[in-house]
This record gives structure tokens, C-alpha cells and sequence, in this order.
């Protein structure tokens, strides 16, 4: 029991159920019925702690995906305006439909999840800030968990996933024309030297595939970048599931605990 009953003299111990208290002091029935409320408040400032957790977790879900959100639909905003496409090379369709697609998909994602953590954030914001400890129940996380979650998810997961795709495809789409570059100026040079008999013609060298090649091992990179951040994100997901499924079994063995203690004062108080 708490270190603050204080016992009058004349009151039986707590240890002892079966003696008869003297008439001056608590009998045994006020000590279990003060002993019933003092567990009966522990238990409401765990709860009250357990959802002042939930409402700071909820706030820095969505700090943390309004800034990497932004920052993200930025850069992506970025490459495409600046990206430089080379008129004289003719480009696959599919290369820029692809680039096309996951740049819009990028920005959308990320201004969705901007868009949920500047809605939310602030109503959260306002109630953290409150030096009460019964105003968390006017605070909307709970309510609105599964946005928070969403746009934790698309700003986290599915946001970086597309930023890595869209590097891939910039690197394909800035180092391609540098082969059909290579091989109009190799092939300018060879015309003008063929004049000449003494000196032999110049023909397509090694740089004639240097861009091809340099976007293909980028690809070559990003591909086990991209499989290392889903088997980390999926080993983080399953760590905290199963983080929060032991401390939901101890939070229900405490439960448990105090139930066969209160059983107990009951059985104890009927015995009387």
C-alpha cells in the first residue's frame, strides 16, 4: 500500500485481518475501504500517464512527417523544374511517362501527409501545451489515430520509397543523352579529319556507352538501398507491435494483480 496511510494508534495492521480494532481508532473496514481507493486512484494516474504518452507519440508523428514531407516534395518539385531534357535525343516513352508519374505521385503523397499534420498538429499542439492533467481528453489524437498513422506511413514508408525511384530516374533520364552526344562529336571529328590520309579516322571509343553505363550503376546501387529500408522498415513495424503487445500484457497483468488484491479485502471484509 501507499507509504501515506497513515494508521491512528489503536488501529489493527494491515498484515493482521482478524483482530477486532480498538473503538478509538480505524477499524479494518475503513482501512480496506481507504486501501480500495488509493489503488482505484493509482490506477487512474497510469491511465492519465498511458494517454499524456499517446498524445506527445501523436505530436512528434506529426512534427516529424510535416518535416519530411516538405522537404521531400520540395527536392522533388526541384528536379523536375530544373531537370534539363536533351531536345536532339530522343528519350524512351516510358522512361519519361515513369518520371512523369512518380514525380506527381511524390509530390501528392507528401502534400497529402502535409496536409493531415497541418490540420491536426495544431489542436494537438494546444492541448500538450495545458498543465492539466485532465485536459488530454480534449485533444482529437485519439479520434483522429488512424490520419496520424496514415500520414506517418505515407511520409515515412511510401514517401521515401518514391524519392529513391525518383532518383533512379533522373540519373537515367540526365546521363542517357550523353552517349548520342559523344558519338555526333566523335563523328564530327572523323569528317573533318578524313582530308587528311596521313592521319587515321577517329572512331566511337569507350565514353561511347559512359552514360548508359553510369545509370546503370546507380540503379545497381539504389536496388539493394531500396530492399535494405523494406526489410528495416518492416523489422521496425514488427519490434514495435510486438513492443506494445508486451506492454499491453503487463498493463493487464497489473489489472490482474490488483483484482485478486481487491477480491481479497473483500473476502476479508465479509469475514468480519
Amino acid at each position: 500500500m501507499s507509504s501515506e496511510l497513515n494508521v491512528p494508534m489503536g488501529s489493527p495492521a494491515p498484515g493482521v485481518s482478524d483482530r477486532v480494532p480498538d473503538g478509538g481508532g480505524m477499524d479494518y473496514r475503513d482501512w480496506v475501504r481507504r486501501s480500495y481507493l488509493e489503488l482505484v486512484s493509482s490506477n487512474h494516474h497510469s491511465v492519465q500517464a498511458l494517454s499524456w504518452r499517446k498524445l506527445y507519440l501523436s505530436r512528434a508523428k506529426l512534427k516529424a512527417s510535416s518535416r519530411t514531407s516538405a522537404l521531400l516534395s520540395g527536392f522533388a518539385m526541384v528536379a523536375m523544374v530544373e531537370v534539363q531534357l536533351e531536345m536532339e535525343y530522343s528519350y524512351p516513352p516510358v522512361l519519361l511517362i515513369a518520371f512523369s508519374v512518380c514525380t506527381t505521385v511524390l509530390v501528392a503523397v507528401h502534400l497529402f501527409a502535409l496536409l493531415i499534420s497541418t490540420c491536426i498538429l495544431p489542436n494537438v499542439e494546444a492541448v500538450s501545451n495545458i498543465h492539466n492533467l485532465n485536459s488530454v481528453s480534449e485533444s482529437p489524437h485519439e479520434r483522429m489515430h488512424h490520419f496520424i498513422e496514415l500520414a506517418w506511413g505515407f511520409s515515412t514508408a511510401l514517401g521515401i520509397l518514391l524519392f529513391l525511384a525518383e532518383v533512379v530516374l533522373l540519373c537515367w533520364i540526365k546521363f542517357l543523352p550523353v552517349d548520342s552526344s559523344d558519338i555526333k562529336k566523335v563523328t564530327s571529328c572523323s569528317n573533318t579529319t578524313t582530308a587528311d590520309p596521313l592521319k587515321p579516322a577517329t572512331t566511337p571509343t569507350a565514353r561511347q556507352h559512359s552514360g548508359w553505363q553510369a545509370a546503370l550503376a546507380s540503379t545497381i546501387i539504389m536496388i539493394p538501398v531500396g530492399v535494405i529500408f523494406v526489410l528495416f522498415t518492416i523489422h521496425f513495424y514488427r519490434t514495435l507491435v510486438r513492443h506494445k503487445t508486451e506492454r499491453h500484457h503487463e498493463e493487464i497483468e497489473e489489472l490482474h494483480k490488483i483484482k485478486i488484491q481487491l477480491d481479497g479485502h473483500d473476502r476479508g471484509l465479509q469475514t468480519v
